[in-house]
């Protein structure tokens, strides 16, 4: 059997294709089951995200004409569409693919985690579908240990790499409790709706959204449980904000010293941890002046962003090292499997030449033979036939200078050289 995987990702294809071979997850089930049937494949699992996907098999075959062909039919898209996009990868080339996809090391963020929870959510569906069998299977579960192994000994995902997360784990150092903080944030775009995500998980009290069209400020506040306000209430709710973070596409400032004046005074001074993730800017740079102001600028948390980028580049060469390792180990296992056939085989062999002595020595005492007699007669008979097989083929092997054969039985019976 050889493993197998076609796909396509966000460095191969356009979001045009990569929309058309998108598997929603209420559908992914029912595709396993059909992919399942194809004659050639075992085992099978699909990973379907905004930026990647992929296919994965157990099949009798490495070419992957039959998976192709799979995909045209299931998504009714000629072939010639979406081939030249695609890439393969086979057995250690497949196992080593799927490693560092699970690492965040083959994504468009380097080292983001968000695709591990993806992959266990592949093979979840894979085996609540029945498509996974043992090697498959296994191989998803040293591809989880790889990326635990990954995320822990390395500094891959440590440092924020994207502004959002850069400003809420800078708003993080300031306040020591986000629990008891009131965040209001300005715009409803990607970058707003991010930094609402990033605040949510880490616990923030209240959620403030203000937008210019209140039905998207409405849109993002019912998905993190906030406040929805227009940009004209803006000067009647500023004073409740522990934390400004704004990202629009206005031409002009949104904010100006004089009303973040107004609400510090209502306040009473109380600090406020501002950032403007905006170009051209939101807040007036002169409100960098007021006293109980922490203002940042997109330039600001971009220097910090460089820096921890290189780091994750620093941690992704350690982290390929880590996936050699992983890759070796799995690889053992492989091999290990194929020896299971001639260890069953041995086994059965030796348990049928046991069964045989012990009849000839039960004969034996029914007709008289004394036990030790039978005894005697048992464990000679019993020793003659074990090592019959193998002392005629060592000597064919000495006869045919074999000496590999030599050495591998000195190996595996673990004698001692005379």
């Amino acid at each position: 059997m050889t493993f197998l995987a076609i796909g396509i990702n966000y460095n191969t294809a356009p979001v045009a294709i990569r929309e058309r071979l998108a598997f929603p997850a209420d559908t992914l089930h029912t595709s396993l089951l059909d992919l399942r049937q194809v004659s050639e494949i075992s085992e099978a699992a699909i990973l379907s995200t905004c930026n990647r996907t992929e296919f994965y098999c157990n099949a009798n075959t490495s070419d992957e004409k039959f998976l192709i062909d799979w995909v045209a039919e299931t998504k009714s898209i000629d072939p010639n569409a979406f081939k030249p996009y695609l890439y393969t990868h086979a057995d250690n080339q497949l196992i080593r693919h799927m490693f560092r996809v699970a690492c965040g090391l083959d994504s468009m963020i380097l080292g983001e985690p968000q695709i591990l929870g993806q992959m266990k959510s592949a093979y979840q569906t894979a085996c609540e579908a029945g498509t996974l069998g043992k090697d498959l299977g296994k191989l998803f579960q040293q591809t989880f240990t790889a990326a635990k192994k990954v995320r822990t000994d390395t500094a891959i995902g440590s440092s924020p790499v994207s502004v959002a997360f850069a400003a809420v784990q800078l708003a993080q150092q300031i306040f020591s409790n986000l629990g008891e903080q009131t965040a209001l944030l300005i715009g409803a775009g990607e970058t707003i709706e991010l930094t609402a995500r990033h605040l949510t998980q880490q616990g923030i009290g209240r959620l403030i959204i203000a937008n210019r069209t209140h039905a998207k400020a409405l849109a993002l506040a019912e998905q993190f449980k906030g406040l929805a306000i227009a940009l004209a209430e803006l000067p009647s709710h500023l004073a409740e904000a522990d934390i400004v973070i704004s990202s629009t596409a206005s031409q002009l400032p949104i904010l100006g010293k004089g009303s973040v004046e107004s609400a510090l005074k209502k306040r009473r001074h109380k600090p406020m941890f501002m950032v403007d993730l905006a170009v051209p800017r939101d807040i007036e740079a002169e409100v960098e002046q007021l006293r109980d102001v922490y203002l940042y600028t997109v330039d600001d948390l971009q220097n910090t962003i460089d820096q921890n980028m290189d780091s994750r580049r620093r941690a992704a060469a350690q982290a390929e090292e880590i996936i050699d390792t992983q890759v070796d180990h799995f690889l053992a296992w492989l091999r290990a499997q194929s020896a299971q056939t001639v260890i069953r085989d041995y086994r059965l062999q030796a348990e049928q030449t046991r069964d045989e002595a012990l009849q000839k020595a039960i004969g034996l005492l029914k007709n008289g033979g004394t036990p030790e007699e039978v005894l005697t007669r048992l464990a000679y008979s019993l020793t003659n036939k074990l090592i019959h097989t193998p002392s005629t083929q060592i000597r064919d092997a000495a006869a045919n200078e074999r000496h590999d054969v030599i050495a591998a039985a000195h190996e595996i019976f673990k004698l001692n050289k005379t």
